[in-house]
């Protein structure tokens, strides 16, 4: 894998570190790559529990490295072939797929996020199931400042965090969001003086609670949030139906009415 990314596995807890700070780990092909890879990896690791990311250095990422136009525009009818043809069984093309990847981890994702978050950096936060960001945060969807739109899955995650008149607004100006507006305007989930910290507090009390919980309340909203009437309920029950009596769903009453502390397998 890559040097763009470095992960390290800690109580079942996993960190992923964007690892281009002397470039705001802003996104080259390789850095594309480089997350991708690191999703994916970290699917077949057994007994993780959560996943906090954030990018080394001052800045979460700042978005597309603008030498990768050059390239891109040098190989565009490849390009093209590729964003229209996902390979076979998958959702997702290469471009859409660092992010998507998050989605499709079943367990919960923490962005820390500082300093710079553009473009494909926010598309890659809104990825994640939460996003705790510090005093220093500065947001924007940026894509429309290349005369670009958002084209890395941002419409899995954003109608289920702002109005579709806030979307436009942010996909069409590019506009630059402090804190305290993204937090107000649900692009974050809290503020923390310190959002590595915050995050790394937060996985650890996530990693307590039972993993089938963890993995299917993340599948229910990813999957029902915005599906037709009906549907949700369908998955709810279909969710439930797995784990209601099932040996952790048993430790988890058993730990409570004992007054300990559970021992999720």
């Amino acid at each position: 894998m890559s040097k763009r990314v470095e992960i390290t596995i800690t109580d079942n807890i996993a960190e992923v570190a964007l690892a281009r700070p002397d470039k705001m780990n802003a996104l080259d092909m390789k850095m594309f790559t480089a997350i991708r890879e690191a999703g994916e990896s970290l699917q077949t690791v057994k007994g993780l529990r959560a996943v906090v990311l954030y990018g080394q250095g001052d800045s979460f990422c700042a978005g597309i490295d603008t030498n990768v136009f050059g390239e891109l525009i040098a190989n565009i009818a490849d390009i093209r072939v590729q964003m229209l043809n996902p390979p076979k069984g998958d959702l997702a093309n290469m471009f859409q797929k660092p992010c998507f990847v998050w989605q499709e981890l079943g367990v919960p994702v923490i962005a820390a996020l500082q300093g710079a978050t553009f473009g494909g950096g926010a598309q890659l936060a809104l990825a994640a199931d939460f996003r705790i960001a510090g005093p220093d945060l500065r947001f924007s969807i940026m894509e429309s400042k290349w005369g670009l739109i958002p084209d890395m899955g941002l419409t899995q995650n954003l109608p289920k965090l702002v109005r579709a008149d806030q979307a436009k607004e942010l996909m069409m100006t590019a506009r630059i969001l402090g804190a305290d507006e993204a937090l107000a305007m649900g692009l974050v989930t809290r503020l923390a003086d310190d959002p590595l910290a915050a995050a790394r507090a937060f996985a650890a009390d996530l990693a307590t609670r039972s993993p089938e919980v963890l993995r299917d309340a993340k599948r229910l909203v990813e999957e029902a949030w915005c599906a037709p009437y009906g549907d949700g309920m369908r998955l709810e029950a279909e969710l439930q139906a797995e784990i209601i009596a099932s040996p952790n769903q048993v430790e988890a009453v058993m730990a409570n009415v004992q007054k300990r502390a559970p021992n999720f397998k």
